[in-house]
Order: C-alpha cells, then structure tokens, then sequence
C-alpha cells in the first residue's frame, strides 16, 4: 500500500494502490461534509490507521481490516475548521494532535485497556486561530527496570505570530513550555525536525510574512532564531526528510525550495522546481 499518496476532494479521501503499473483507487472514504485540509498516517505497529481533518470541524480515525476501510472514531470537539494533525512518535502510544480555527489544541489519546480514546483540550493555544502543529523527536526521561518514559512534547504555530512549544507537567497537564516570537504575520505551519543532533533540537516554521525561521535549542534550553530566507510571496508549508538533512518550503509563488546545512552549519539552497500549469 502507498502510504505517500492520497487525493483529497471535498468530502472524501481516496486511497490508492499500484497496479500492473497504474495507481488506481482501492477505497473511497466518505464522512466530511466539507474541504479535508489534511491527513496523518499512524505507525505501522497500530495497524493501518489513518486520520482526517477538515473545515467541518470534523476529526475521523480510519481503519482497515482485511482490505477494507471504515470509520473507527470521529470527534467533533472544535468548534471551527481544524487545520491540522499529526499522530505522535509511536513511542508515546497511539496520540493524535490537532489544531484549530478556534484557537485551541486538540489531544486523543487511545486506552488499550478501555479500548477508548481519551479527547481533550489546550484552549486558548493561539489568538486568532492554530494553523499547525508538530510533535518533537521522542526523549526518554527515565529507564527504570528496562521500563522506558518519554517525553511527550509538540510545537504549534498560529494567527497570533507565534510558535508555541508545549509539554506535558508532573500532573499529566499540557501547559506552555515557551513561546518563539520572530514572525511578522499569520505563521502557517511549523515542522520540527526529526533528528536530535547532539542535544541540539531544530524547528522549522514559515508565514504570511515570506519568511522561512530555523529554531534551535541549545543544551541550556535556550531558543535561538536564524532566518533561513525571506522569499517573494506568503510561505505555506515546511517539511524535514526522514532524516532530518534536508528541509522543503512551498508557497504560493508555485515552487519547492530545498536547503540544506553544510559540514561549516551553514544552510544552502539546493534546488528549485517551478510548478507549471
């Protein structure tokens, strides 16, 4: 099954597979009633399950069992468009976040032993609405007994002009770790990088403002911002390689630009590719 390629139209998913060199379409998954924004693969450990958002202010959870797709769970608790979201590191268990027009977060969380998702709220995550929102490479915090902890830990970027790290406290409570200010304008989306180099952690984020900033956290816990570019149109979307050595930026000037950082730590253009219509 190709994980990497799925059409959205309003209202449906289409997922495809290959065959005799065609992808052709093995499901169609209707349950939005409106535009899908965005989809989320979990891991392979938890069996095929795919999650969907949309303007509807819907979030659905599919599965598939033995070819076929149906829909597991669907949580309505936004009260406007969801933007965004991104199932957490499989580490952390089965975790979706999501993030909305209203201004808030959302976590669901599933229970093994309940067989049930556990939904919650960060309310009030960003004023004027959440356009994204990434979860940090896992960090283990303890390994008593061969038992390991980790970390849980997520970055979001919003209408507000800021990027917001959050992490979970001693009492189980998401709360705001720091907020980045850098951005002039709407940031709209933010990616953080799925590789630690030597305690150092990297986020990147870009906006309405044209700009492209890479965040990065020292061992002391100090965050520090580097403007990568400042480009000629409003920027939609950043995204790391698998391993973390190459970021992509596009936007609405109809190109995908990829940088990388060279041995010195200084970070290169490497190649553009113009959309053509």
């Amino acid at each position: 099954m190709m994980h990497n390629s799925i059409s959205m139209e309003i209202g449906w998913l289409r997922v495809p597979v290959k065959s005799n060199g065609y992808i052709v379409p093995i499901a169609e998954l209707a349950g939005h009633t409106a535009t899908v924004w965005q989809l989320s693969w979990a891991h392979p450990d938890f069996g095929g399950l795919l999650a969907s958002a949309g303007y509807d202010r819907r979030v659905i959870i599919w599965t598939e069992n033995n070819g076929r797709w149906q829909k597991s769970h669907e949580w309505t608790g936004h009260e406007a468009s969801v933007n965004s979201i991104s199932f957490a590191p499989h580490q952390l268990g089965l975790v979706l976040a999501t993030a909305s027009a209203d201004c808030s977060l959302g976590i669901l969380e599933f229970n093994p032993q309940t067989a049930q998702w556990m939904e919650s709220k960060i309310a009030k995550a960003h004023e004027q609405g959440a356009n994204a929102v990434s979860w940090c490479p896992v960090q283990c915090v303890s390994a008593d007994a061969g038992d390991r902890s980790y970390r849980k830990r997520l970055a979001s970027c919003g209408n507000d002009k800021l990027v917001k790290i959050w992490t979970v406290d001693e009492n189980g409570e998401w709360v705001m770790e720091k907020s980045l200010a850098g951005h002039s304008d709407y940031v709209r989306d933010v990616a953080w990088c799925p590789v630690v180099n030597h305690t150092t952690y990297t986020i990147a984020s870009c906006g309405q403002d044209q700009m492209v900033i890479l965040w990065r956290c020292n061992e002391n816990g100090e965050w520090n911002a580097k403007l990568l570019e400042k480009a000629h149109g409003a920027l939609w979307h950043v995204s790391w390689s698998v391993c973390g050595s190459i970021l992509s930026v596009s936007g609405e000037d109809n190109k995908i630009v990829l940088w990388r950082e060279n041995l010195q730590g200084q970070w290169q253009r490497m190649d553009d590719a113009e959309g053509k219509n």
